[in-house]
């Protein structure tokens, strides 16, 4: 999961600090988000998966089709 939200973040052209902007958190938390040394909430799940317009399944490594069903 950890590696998808920095690809998904990569991908999109985006730096840390910007998208901790859009979660509203800290760049500190949101790197420790990336590297796994926290958990994601579910509240930040969510404004990752609508943020980068993918399903939480996706982010959650349950499905590898991004698409939002």
């Amino acid at each position: 999961m950890f590696k998808r939200v920095r690809d998904l973040r990569e991908d999109h052209d985006l730096t840390q600090t910007q998208v901790a902007k859009k979660l509203n958190c800290s760049q500190q938390v949101y790197s420790n988000y990336e590297l796994g040394q926290r958990d994601i909430p579910t509240d930040i799940l969510i404004k990752l998966s609508r943020l980068y317009e993918v399903s939480t399944d996706y982010i959650l490594g349950i499905s590898n089709d991004p698409k939002i069903h």
